[in-house]
């Protein structure tokens, strides 16, 4: 198994903790038939980003009231439509094993949208540290997500890793100075691997974190042979 020490775990929600897929996909339908959109490509557009970035690079010509409008029906419609939101395998493990003072989880999502989708996958109870879209000025893939996940741990950047499903995610993970470790739920190898990604691994339940108190490291394993061998570009 490959052998990876850091300080600290910031981890992605959506695609990585939580399965929203479903949800996510019939909201921005909804939203792209209220705007003659192809729902395919917005549902894909949207996707690692945080609403409104999305909302503002699909309607260019909107005013920033209109902007802020959308945003909000979006949010709304998102918080509703939670039936099916449950945990990815191997996410309350990960979470269990780390210690909390050393893990935050770093999503595109609001607060509020944040809360409400921890608790529907069951997780909200190991959530000490969150950063969400609330909290930030610039989304992934901005550093600053993941420059505010270290901050609140404390810690360096380069001194944790960070677990993404997304290719804007791991461009905000790699931009802020860390090391990422990319999930293969959502993505392709090479959107991963192009976005800077260092590792690959199936899912969280492909990793192992165990912390040695004294000297405050992590070490996460999973097993090898998940590594691409020829790291492929696109």
């Amino acid at each position: 198994m490959p052998r990876l020490f850091c300080r600290g775990l910031l981890i992605d929600m959506d695609g990585v903790l939580v399965d929203s897929t479903p949800a996510v996909a019939r909201v921005w339908a909804r939203w792209a038939a209220r705007h003659d959109m192809d729902p395919v490509f917005v549902t894909a557009f949207s996707h690692g980003r945080t609403s409104l970035a999305s909302i503002q690079e699909l309607l260019p010509n909107a005013s920033p009231e209109l902007h802020r409008e959308e945003d909000q029906w979006m949010e709304r419609a998102e918080i509703e439509d939670v039936a099916d939101v449950v945990a990815l395998p191997g996410a309350r493990a990960l979470l269990a094993a780390t210690p909390a003072a050393q893990r935050a989880v770093v999503t595109s999502a609001t607060r509020p949208l944040a809360e409400v989708r921890l608790r529907a996958a069951g997780l909200w109870d190991l959530v000490s540290h969150l950063v969400t879209a609330s909290d930030i000025h610039h989304g992934k893939p901005d550093p600053e997500p993941y420059l505010k996940g270290a901050a609140v741990l404390q810690l360096p950047p380069s001194d944790c890793i960070v677990i993404e499903d997304a290719a804007s995610g791991s461009r905000s993970g790699k931009a802020a100075g860390s090391r990422v470790l990319a999930i293969r739920t959502t993505s392709s190898d090479n959107e991963l691997l192009s976005a800077g990604a260092d590792w690959l691994a199936n899912d969280c339940a492909s990793l192992r974190c165990t912390s040695d108190r004294e000297s405050g490291q992590l070490l996460l394993e999973f097993p090898d042979h998940e590594i691409p061998r020829q790291p492929k570009m696109s």
